[in-house]
């Protein structure tokens, strides 16, 4: 079978992807983080995993909405595969916004998940987007099953956690 990314699923299982697109207040922060957390449990995460994939999913969110354009969406989208989830959540921004990546935030999010990149990009390069050019920011999270960690990947959560000082 192929995935969504086009890579076979050895396992037998079709890579899926989900795309939630809500707006960037706090009353719809809960809706994100839930679907989050219903797509870990069915994946079959333990419960520490799941609850970590809420929070990291709660804080990336939240981190975006602070550098949001106007009262643009965020969108959030998941996508399963068979090493485990794979999550971009953006947000549409001023040209050069950057992801804040500094913070006790920031730390927080990159203990919960196994890696973690903030970055800036356009709605033509993002899954869901438009296929402009307008400036989005971008916060990736990956979460892999237990045993599933790729090869090549070193280190454990917050491997590749920066904090200004």
């Amino acid at each position: 079978m192929v995935d969504s990314r086009g890579t076979l699923a050895q396992d037998g299982r079709r890579a899926e992807r989900l795309e939630l697109r809500v707006p960037t207040t706090a009353t719809q922060l809960p809706a994100v983080r839930a679907m989050a957390g219903d797509l870990a449990m069915r994946m079959d995460y333990d419960l520490d995993a799941v609850e970590d994939l809420r929070l990291a999913v709660d804080e990336a969110c939240a981190t975006l909405t602070t550098v949001a354009l106007g009262d643009a969406p965020l969108t959030v989208v998941f996508e399963t595969t068979r090493a485990g989830l794979h999550i971009d959540a953006w947000v549409p921004t001023a040209d050069g916004t950057e992801v804040p990546t500094d913070g006790f935030g920031w730390a927080v999010l990159a203990a919960l998940v196994d890696a973690v990149e903030g970055r800036r990009s356009t709605e033509g390069e993002m899954p869901g987007g438009n296929g402009s050019g307008a400036p989005v920011a971008v916060i990736s999270l990956e979460k892999y099953l237990p045993g599933q960690r790729p090869t090549g990947v070193d280190g454990g959560p917050g491997q590749n956690l920066t904090v200004a000082r």
